[in-house]
C-alpha cells in the first residue's frame, strides 16, 4: 500500500469581538461608500467584502442608513477637529487663514476617501451634520477673528458672519476642485488662497508663497 500523505494542519480561524468587527465593517463601508456612494453600496456588498453574513451587518448597525452614519460621524469630526486646532491655535491672522486652507489640503491628501464621503450629496438625513453644516460649523469659529481685525481696521465687525462664510466657503471649494485635480502641490494652492483671501484681486502677488507656516 502506498504511503498516505498527512493533511497539513490549519490553523483554527481566529474569531473577532464584536468591536474588532464593528470597525472591519465600517472600514470596508467607507472604501464602498467613497468609491460608488450611498445609492451604489448595498448591504449584501458591504458583507461579501467583510465575509459576514447580512444579518451581521444588521445587527451591528441596523442596515446601510446605520453604518453610513457613523462613516459620516467620523469624518466630520475628524476635519472638524484638524481645522479647530489651526484656527484656535491663535497668531496673526493671516497665519490663521493658511494654516486653515492647509489643514483641508491635509486631511484631502490623507483621507481622500472621507472627502469623497463628505461631500458627495446623499438622501440620509444625518444627525451629526453634513458637509455643508461642517462648513456652517467652522465659519461660526472664524467670525470673531474677523470681528476682531474690523474693529482694528474700523469696519463694521456686524459684517464678519458673512465674510467668515465667503472666506471658509473659498478654502472649502477650491478643497473640492483639489480632490480630483491634485495639481498644483497642496503647499502653492494654499499660497494661492490666501493671495486672494488676503489681498484680494485688486493686491494680488505675481508669485504667492506661504509666509508664515513651516514647510512641511
Amino acid at each position: 500500500m502506498g504511503r498516505v500523505t498527512p493533511k497539513p494542519k490549519t490553523s483554527p480561524r481566529v474569531r473577532m469581538t464584536g468591536s474588532e468587527r464593528r470597525e472591519q465593517l465600517v472600514t470596508v463601508s467607507r472604501a464602498l461608500f467613497a468609491s460608488k456612494g450611498f445609492e451604489g453600496t448595498s448591504v449584501e456588498e458591504i458583507a461579501a467584502r467583510a465575509k459576514v453574513s447580512k444579518p451581521v451587518v444588521y445587527e451591528h448597525f441596523g442596515g446601510k442608513e446605520g453604518i453610513y452614519a457613523v462613516v459620516v460621524d467620523r469624518e466630520v469630526q475628524r476635519l472638524l477637529g484638524m481645522l479647530t486646532d489651526e484656527l484656535s491655535s491663535g497668531g496673526h491672522p493671516k497665519a490663521v487663514v493658511e494654516r486653515a486652507a492647509l489643514a483641508l489640503l491635509d486631511y484631502i491628501e490623507e483621507n481622500t476617501d472621507g472627502f469623497r464621503i463628505l461631500v458627495r450629496d446623499s438622501p440620509v438625513a444625518q444627525a451629526t451634520g453634513t458637509f455643508s453644516s461642517l462648513i456652517g460649523d467652522v465659519a461660526s469659529q472664524v467670525e470673531h477673528l474677523l470681528a476682531e481685525q474690523f474693529r482694528a481696521r474700523r469696519l463694521d465687525p456686524g459684517a464678519a458672519p458673512m465674510y467668515a462664510q465667503m472666506l471658509v466657503g473659498l478654502i472649502a471649494l477650491t478643497g473640492q476642485w483639489w480632490l480630483e485635480a491634485r495639481h498644483p502641490d497642496k503647499r502653492e494652492v494654499a499660497a494661492h488662497i490666501v493671495n486672494l483671501a488676503w489681498n484680494g484681486l485688486s493686491g494680488l502677488e505675481r508669485s504667492p508663497r506661504l509666509t508664515t507656516v513651516g514647510k512641511g
